[in-house]
């Protein structure tokens, strides 16, 4: 339904800084507030588009619908009347209003120097081919991601969990006595039973999400390749083998392509 929804007229930064206090924007975020404790939501606007929120997770931004919070639309919208990307002038409002080019949005990243630790790791066949994947385990584009990541070969697969749509699953994955299996199991069959809720491990969920942020990932999933370049959104298997192939051929001045994220 939601994505239906973002073909509509998205209102201007001014119109949503001008809107009277509402009501109904203070009861979603308190619900959002108590289904989702481990989530700093901030504020929630309203739009143009009736029973349709713009909510604010400190710098990431997702679009709810009032009735059923439940459902959250993570990415990028698009009003296909005036061609114009109506996300990337809020999230740039909120770095202060200083425009941002597309080019320097995503710059490489040092592969190496990423903190390996905190992520899940598989290794398959010589594990040569490298990726890491900033992934959140309620992000329903992630899991399909995890169905293509599965089926490839000879490929190192670095998991940095993010808490995006809350830090409860994240941590009770992490906190799992195999949580490589846990993960698996959640994001390819829906099978919780491996997790550990109440655990209560030395986790790195919040490190994670503050990585996130310097390195400028405002949603899920995004993979960055070995040569330091990046995909936002989902990829299928084509697409992850031919950047796997030309990440290994060495690093990139500036990469960056976008796909499907929710």
């Amino acid at each position: 339904m939601l994505l239906t929804l973002a073909l509509g007229v998205w209102p201007t930064s001014q119109a949503l800084a001008q809107a009277p206090i509402d009501a109904e924007a203070a009861r979603l975020l308190v619900t959002l507030r108590q289904a989702h404790p481990g989530t700093q939501f901030t504020e929630a606007a309203r739009t143009d588009i009736p029973g349709v929120y713009e909510v604010w997770m400190q710098g990431n931004v997702a679009y709810v619908a009032a009735t059923t919070p439940r459902y959250f639309l993570f990415g990028r919208l698009f009003d296909t009347q005036d061609m114009r990307d109506l996300t990337a002038p809020r999230i740039a409002q909120r770095a202060g209003d200083v425009p941002v080019a597309p080019e320097d949005a995503a710059p490489p990243i040092a592969f190496d120097r990423l903190p390996l630790a905190d992520a899940i790791t598989v290794r398959r066949g010589n594990g040569q081919r490298q990726v890491a994947v900033f992934s959140d385990p309620g992000c329903g584009y992630c899991r399909q991601l995890e169905a293509e990541l599965a089926t490839l070969d000879d490929v190192t697969i670095h998991t940095f969990l993010v808490p995006f749509q809350g830090e409860a699953r994240p941590v009770a994955i992490w906190c799992a006595a195999d949580r490589t299996q846990a993960w698996q199991q959640w994001m390819l069959h829906g099978d919780a039973r491996a997790q550990r809720p109440s655990a209560g491990c030395d986790h790195p969920v919040a490190r994670n999400l503050a990585l996130a942020r310097a390195l400028r990932v405002q949603g899920t999933p995004t993979l960055f390749w070995a040569d330091g370049s990046r995909t936002d959104g989902y990829v299928d298997r084509s697409e992850l083998q031919a950047r796997l192939v030309r990440a290994s051929t060495g690093p990139v001045a500036g990469s960056t392509t976008t796909e499907r994220r929710p």
